[in-house]
Parts: C-alpha cells; sequence; structure tokens
C-alpha cells in the first residue's frame, strides 16, 4: 500500500479523534478533509465510519473503571442499572430512526455545501442555547457557582436520557455533530454542562460500535484484507488524539463555556461556502 495513502489515513484519523467529542462534527471535517486530500473511493465511508472506533475506544481506555464498575454491579446496585438503562434508551433513537433515513441522507447530504451549511446553523443554536443556559439557571451554591437541575450523570432520570436520545438523531445531518447535538441538547434540557458532556461521552460507546458495525457488514462485498492496513492506521491515530482530546475537554469545561466552538463553526462554515461559491476550491466528494 503507498506510503502517501497511510499518511492520508493517519491525518484523517487525527482530525477524527480531535473532533468526535467537541462540538464541531467529525463527520463533517472528515467530508471536507477528504475532499481537500483526494481521498476518494467507493470505500471511503465505510473508513471515516470504520475510525470512529478509535475515538470510541478511548472512551472506554478513559472511563474504564466507571465502565467496569457498573458491569460489575448491574445485578445488585440501583445505580448501576439506571446508569446503563439511561445509555440504552438514549442509544435506541440513533437505531431506529438510523435505519429509517440512514440511506436516504446519506444519499442527498454527504456533501461539502450540506455539511458547510450545517456547519453555521449549529453554531448559530450553539450560541442561542448558551445564552439561554447562562440566563435560565440563576440559582448559585456556596462559591456562588449556578446550578444546573440535572448537576451530574447519575442524577439523570430515563426521560432526560431520552430526550438526549433524540437530539442526537438530528447528528445524522452531516455537519450537526453528534457530540454537539447531545451536549447542547442535554444542555438546553437541564442538564450541566459536565453532565451534558459525559454523558455525551458514554453515549458515543453503543452509538459508534453499533455504526461501524453496521457499515462494515452492509460494506461487506468491496472490503478485502488490503483494506485493513489503512482502517488499522486511521484507527491507531484516532484513538491517541481522542483520548487527548477528551482529557482536554474536561478541563475545559470547568471554566469555559462552548461559544468558542460555535463561532468555529460559523467562520469554517462561511468560509467553505464562500470558496465553493466562488469556485476557490473544489469541495467534491466521492
Amino acid at each position: 500500500m503507498e506510503i502517501a495513502l497511510l499518511l492520508k489515513a493517519a491525518l484523517l484519523g487525527i482530525i477524527e479523534g480531535l473532533t468526535e467529542f467537541l462540538p464541531i462534527s467529525s463527520t463533517g471535517h472528515l467530508i471536507l478533509s477528504s475532499s481537500l486530500l483526494g481521498f476518494r473511493g467507493e470505500n471511503v465511508a465505510t473508513f471515516e465510519i470504520a475510525i470512529q472506533t478509535g475515538a470510541m475506544l478511548a472512551v472506554i481506555w478513559e472511563y474504564r473503571q466507571r465502565l467496569f464498575d457498573t458491569v460489575a454491579g448491574i445485578a445488585r446496585e440501583r445505580a448501576a442499572q439506571r446508569f446503563a438503562l439511561n445509555v440504552i434508551v438514549a442509544f435506541l433513537p440513533a437505531v431506529v430512526f438510523g435505519l429509517a433515513f440512514g440511506s436516504f441522507i446519506k444519499a442527498r447530504l454527504f456533501h461539502p455545501v450540506p455539511v458547510a451549511t450545517a456547519f453555521l446553523v449549529g453554531g448559530l443554536i450553539i450560541l442561542w442555547v448558551e445564552a439561554r443556559h447562562r440566563r435560565a439557571f440563576g440559582e448559585r451554591d456556596l462559591e456562588g457557582r449556578r446550578l444546573a437541575r440535572v448537576e451530574t450523570v447519575d442524577d439523570m432520570s430515563v426521560v432526560d436520557a431520552l430526550k438526549v436520545g433524540l437530539v442526537q438523531c438530528l447528528a445524522m445531518i452531516p455537519g450537526t455533530s453528534r457530540s454537539g447535538a447531545t451536549i447542547i441538547g442535554g444542555m438546553l434540557f437541564g442538564l450541566s454542562r459536565r453532565a451534558a458532556t459525559e454523558f455525551s461521552f458514554y453515549l458515543a460507546i453503543p452509538t459508534l460500535i453499533g455504526a461501524g458495525v453496521y457499515s462494515l457488514w452492509k460494506q461487506r462485498g468491496i472490503l478485502t484484507a488490503a483494506d485493513l492496513p489503512l482502517f488499522a492506521v486511521g484507527s491507531v491515530f484516532a484513538f491517541v488524539s481522542a483520548l487527548l482530546c477528551i482529557r482536554w475537554l474536561i478541563r475545559y469545561i470547568s471554566t469555559h463555556d462552548f461559544t468558542v466552538f460555535a463561532w468555529y463553526r460559523i467562520v469554517f462554515g462561511v468560509v467553505v461556502l464562500a470558496t465553493a461559491y466562488f469556485g476557490w476550491v473544489d469541495w467534491s466528494h466521492g
């Protein structure tokens, strides 16, 4: 396999890992990056989904103790049962809507201009939700910090989980961002910024596993052993970059909101739309 192709796979893996858990859309970045890199072919869409597995493994590694405790206590501990149920309930809407509309959306919206438009709209939504979040929770604790209705993942109800699961379905539109939909949606429904972010991490595990397995199964007829090095390189680099991103993000949200990501989305979306409109960049993807 060509070294240049493996380098492209590594670069796309890094992009996947750095963007999967930020509210800026990993799928959108992969589509745009693949276009610029000339990374094309019938297996590209499957590659872009498969390397999400590397990012998902980073969540498992980072939260391995919590996940182990949940599995160990699932038979007898109420908290473990509630946590597992919430993740399952939040995951189910993605299964239903994915099977019903996934092929339709992929055929019509997995192109740079729709992605850039979703970037722009998503950025405006984040600005609105952050402004609303600051106004909504006027109550403060003894240290002067604002209190949300749901401060931690363990405080979430099944209804909270279902709401987050439903907004995750918006991420089927490329450029929307799975993490952006779940985190910002969670905040809109009363979750604290940390609770919404951490639950988004946990929800990524079944969601990304499901998407990866389903995509690989559908494309099994065109995948060969020759594709393995490409997929492996992309997944490894996605794992490392995602792990670094997760650790950074948890520290970041303790003192910052998501406004900077909103403006990033808006500027990025405008640049792509402008370059596409004036023909400065060929954003064709396929």
